[in-house]
């Protein structure tokens, strides 16, 4: 099969899936939990036959917030809002116990608008130094082309998964930047198995031409990175269906991240070696 033939193609794919979440996040932003943004998280026990539409359209009639998003994972209840103190805390459960039976408050978090930016930051700077430490390992290990290619290649995948988070409004919090350095880690793992076949390929010095040579290095590595994105996936989407709400946007954020990191590892990092060096 010809893949760096096809690259073209496969840019073009890519280009489909990066503009709009491109667009999105200048649009209409991400979805900030209270990490990033400041506020409250409340966790409640109750009946699992409430609804979370009850329980919101419940706090809202206290006109105590301004916001509030309401999820809930069997008989937990996860209650977002603008930032609350203790004495609307315990409005907020005092007017929950009145209307509801079995109503018990497990946790109550808050986090400042000043902690949050800081945060943010925090995340940024967490991701760059986890492209530049990844573009200079893979530079000493094998030369500049290909941690090059690597870090467009990671790019890639990180542009990828920020840009649907945006689209689809998932929240964004903490287990999402945690989410972003795994498939950072993982998309270079997968990435560095082809180029180290690709390196001991040229070793050979094979007459081939380089794209034919990058063909069969890929072709040669291409079950190996089938059969681990596929072994990862299957506890991932178990965990998607019964894991709860509490990790839904990190199990989400790591499907589509393992599985644009092993296209973008064959698809996109070496044909990117390819171009680099034809231009070298």
């Amino acid at each position: 099969m010809q893949f760096i033939g096809k690259r073209k193609w496969f840019y073009i794919f890519s280009l489909i899936l990066i503009i709009p979440g491109i667009i999105s996040m200048f649009v209409q932003g991400f979805n900030l939990g209270i990490d990033f943004e400041g506020g409250s998280m409340l966790r409640y026990k109750m009946d699992a036959s409430i609804s979370s539409t009850e329980v919101g359209e419940t706090i809202n009639s206290l006109n105590l917030v301004k916001e509030v998003s309401v999820q809930n994972s069997g008989n937990e209840f996860y209650i977002r809002t603008n930032e609350l103190g203790q004495t609307e805390t315990q409005q907020v459960t005092d007017a929950l116990k009145a209307k509801y039976t079995n109503v018990e408050l497990q946790s109550a978090e808050s986090v400042g608008a000043t902690i949050g930016s800081e945060l943010t930051r925090n995340a940024f700077m967490a991701v760059l130094i986890a492209l530049v430490l990844m573009m200079i390992y893979i530079t000493f290990r094998f030369e500049w082309e290909f941690g090059a290619a690597a870090v467009l290649a990671i790019f890639h995948d990180v542009v990828i998964v920020c840009g649907l988070f945006s689209l689809f409004q998932w929240e964004v919090n903490s287990a999402f930047i945690a989410a972003i350095l795994t498939i950072i880690g993982y998309s270079v793992n997968d990435t560095i198995v082809i180029f180290d076949r690709v390196r001991e390929n040229l070793r050979m010095k094979k007459k081939d031409a380089l794209d034919v040579l990058l063909d069969k290095s890929i072709m040669q590595t291409l079950n190996r990175s089938i059969n681990t994105v596929l072994t990862v996936l299957m506890p991932l989407i178990t965990l998607l269906l019964f894991g709860g709400g509490t990790i839904k946007v990190f199990v989400v954020a790591l499907l589509v991240g393992f599985l644009f990191g092993m296209y973008s590892s064959i698809c996109v990092a070496s044909p990117m070696y390819y171009e680099i060096k034809q231009r070298g």
